[in-house]
């Protein structure tokens, strides 16, 4: 599967615009500010219906304009023919997205159709952030391939807020019923069990490949881990909901279940984010993308797009030696990378002997030029 077409209107810097793209790599070279990573997010939105770096569509609307649309033409999915993706948002109203001009009933449904896995700078939030990140990285990881895991997600969700907001009501007004927060545990329980016992799998797993990519990367011998840490490694969640009712009535909030679970990156035993060198970090979240690739692949036998933003000045030369082997051994399928050097891109691309096409992003208002290698 590859993206052969791209045209964006009033989405982020970008007016109106269109690219074209060749199945290999595809060099996104200019300025800081010139809209590189905007490109990429363009087909984040194509994949996600959503943002790589934002939870809000609003961001996305170009200045003063009514609304962004995307649209998007994919080859090589099941035959010859193309595949249309449109997405399409206005303040005030919803978002829209369209495949080969349906449009979809519900905008999870789309999720997993044309897989895309993004490495970005913001990437190392997922060692210093909260657990919810990582959670919403391991989530949507699985809903890639799964879409019953998805809805199941987006089920538990919604009976967790109003769980919640039954909590809050009762503690304002006094009155503890347990018996009315039964029927909610009783919706809830079976719904967090599938997630957990959904999550354990996918570490067990995933835990092998991401730890040949770790030491393929780092060519050391260092031992990494991922540990998923869950109250359903004690007990089931009906006896953890009961066990915390009192807690759960003062608190005015649900104290256990999966939407509190942590994913512990582990180096030598001990915390990636506490005891390792921004080298080890980023080869870590490097090796954890590139094993997200490969699990995602081998499920759906659809190799995603990948997207690397900014990758040669956070990588070392190692590490970006290692990673163009894969490329060039077409480990991956179609590539997109961003720099602010058309030299350095030239030079170390094809000095790897990788076909590729350099497009280059002109001030805001000139029209893009394209050059395949």
């Amino acid at each position: 599967m590859f993206l052969q077409r791209i045209q964006l209107s009033n989405f982020k810097n970008y007016e109106v615009a269109e690219f074209s793209f060749i199945e290999n790599v595809n060099a996104i070279v200019g300025d800081n500010g010139s809209g590189k990573t905007n490109l990429l997010d363009a087909v984040h939105y194509l994949s996600f219906c959503k943002s790589y770096f934002s939870s809000q569509d609003l961001p996305a609307v170009r200045f003063d304009s009514p609304g962004f649309a995307i649209h998007g033409e994919f080859m090589g999915l099941d035959d010859e023919h193309t595949h249309s993706v449109s997405c399409g948002f206005k303040p005030g109203g919803r978002k829209v997205v369209k495949e080969n001009l349906k449009e979809c009933d519900r905008l999870s449904d789309h999720i997993g159709q044309y897989p895309v896995i993004m490495v970005a700078p913001n990437d190392s939030n997922l060692v210093h952030g909260g657990s919810e990140l990582r959670r919403k990285f391991f989530d949507m990881t699985i809903s890639q391939f799964d879409r019953n895991y998805l809805q199941s997600l987006i089920s538990y969700q919604k009976l967790l807020a109003q769980r919640n907001t039954l909590l809050k009501q009762m503690f304002e007004q006094g009155r503890y019923d347990p018996a009315f927060l039964q029927i909610y545990d009783d919706q809830l329980a079976p719904i967090g069990e599938e997630i957990h016992r959904q999550r354990q799998a996918f570490v067990a797993e995933m835990l092998p490949t991401f730890q040949k990519h770790y030491q393929f990367l780092a060519d050391s011998r260092e031992e990494v881990s991922i540990d998923y840490v869950s109250s359903l490694n004690e007990m089931p969640l009906a006896e953890s909901l009961r066990r915390n009712e009192s807690a759960d009535y003062k608190a005015g909030f649900t104290c256990a279940g999966i939407h509190k679970d942590e994913f512990e990156f582990l180096m030598n035993g001990v915390s990636v984010r506490k005891f390792s060198s921004q080298g080890q970090q980023k080869t870590f979240l490097l090796a954890l993308k590139l094993s997200q690739f490969d699990y995602i692949f081998d499920k759906k036998r659809l190799k995603p797009i990948l997207l690397l933003d900014d990758i040669f000045d956070k990588l070392d030369e190692k590490r970006i030696r290692k990673l163009l082997y894969l490329v060039g051994n077409d480990h991956f399928g179609q590539v997109f990378l961003t720099d602010t050097d058309h030299n350095r891109v030239d030079r170390i691309l094809s000095g790897n002997h990788i076909t590729y096409q350099v497009i280059t992003m002109n001030p805001i208002g000139d029209v893009p030029s394209e050059e395949k290698k």
